[in-house]
């Protein structure tokens, strides 16, 4: 099989229990991992990743030294290095279309590799918890079996994942670790928080809000975020959200109600009233190109004009 662990072959695995069962180490890599300090990571070096977004990139890249993604519950993220060319990529996954979505994040790293030198493709695996749903576990499971299913060797080295992300607050689960970075030139993976979420934060909630699939959100040889050209119906019938209580908000919004950050119904009401103020989501898009955004000298993101006549949707 091409996912290993300690270099040796994994079969099916059916459950997390089963997993940590039979490879305790991973019990310790993960109760080592989520004892490192947060890292409040400076947003001047950074390349944040939303839900159902993935960015890759090389230690060479000029414009960013941070991959990270937060606000993770139910969901996982996921990074994917080799080791000898230290392509990285980092995706938050929701378990929308797990089994799609992984082989996407294996050729990120391949395509910016040399697979056939020196060093090996590497496994880190962080999110979820012990919802009474289960929706971790399934997850959990199903983006294990899909790595199982790629042709190139994966090396599972880090799995904070479900009951070993999970801690009892008041009678009540939540995750350990919410977030994570990647420095891109070192390959460690850490605990992390993101004051700043941009550029363009409430857009790219929207195009989740509304479906859209995961997606590749880098160029990394021309050091561009790209964030769409994506589309969401028009009069959209939500604008009763904004003036529902923040239990309700939760309860119908959230796959986990009670583990959620403090910020979460803010934002929800913040890409609600997005899409209420863009209805028509070509607006957004001149001429069907995406929005582009490069890194300034202060180290900000800031939006530039489309060099290229192809227009390409997701």
């Amino acid at each position: 099989m091409p996912l290993l662990i300690q270099n040796n072959g994994v079969d099916r695995i059916d459950s997390t229990a089963e997993l940590f069962d039979r490879f305790p180490h991973l019990q310790d890599n993960a109760r080592t991992f989520r004892s490192k300090p947060l890292v409040d990571v400076d947003p001047k070096c950074l390349l944040y990743v939303q839900q159902r977004e993935f960015a890759a990139t090389t230690p060479a890249d000029n414009c960013v030294s941070v991959i990270g993604s937060e606000d993770a519950t139910t969901c996982h993220l996921v990074v994917v290095r080799h080791t000898g060319s230290g392509a990285v990529c980092l995706a938050h996954c929701d378990g929308s279309r797990t089994s799609s979505e992984v082989p996407l994040l294996v050729k990120a790293v391949t395509s910016l590799s040399d697979i056939s030198q020196e060093g090996r493709l590497e496994l880190h695996l962080v999110g979820g918890f012990n919802d009474d749903s289960k929706t971790s576990h399934k997850l959990s499971c199903n983006i294990l079996a899909a790595f199982q299913k790629q042709k190139e060797d994966i090396h599972l080295e880090t799995c904070c994942i479900t009951e070993m992300n999970d801690k009892v607050v008041n009678g009540t689960h939540q995750p350990i670790v919410y977030g994570i970075g990647v420095n891109v030139k070192t390959g460690d993976v850490f605990p992390a928080s993101f004051p700043h979420k941009g550029p363009a934060e409430e857009l790219r909630s929207a195009r989740t809000f509304t479906g859209g699939q995961m997606v590749d959100i880098y160029d990394s040889k021309r050091g561009l975020m790209k964030i769409g050209p994506c589309k969401w119906p028009p009069h959209l019938d939500i604008a009763f959200w904004l003036s529902q209580n923040d239990d309700t908000i939760l309860k119908y919004l959230s796959t986990s109600p009670m583990a959620e950050p403090p910020h979460f119904v803010q934002h929800m009401k913040s890409t609600i009233l997005f899409l209420l103020e863009h209805p028509n989501s070509d607006s957004l898009f001149p001429s069907g190109h995406p929005q582009l955004y490069h890194r300034t000298e202060r180290g900000d993101w800031e939006r530039q004009q489309f060099e290229n006549p192809s227009p390409v949707t997701h």
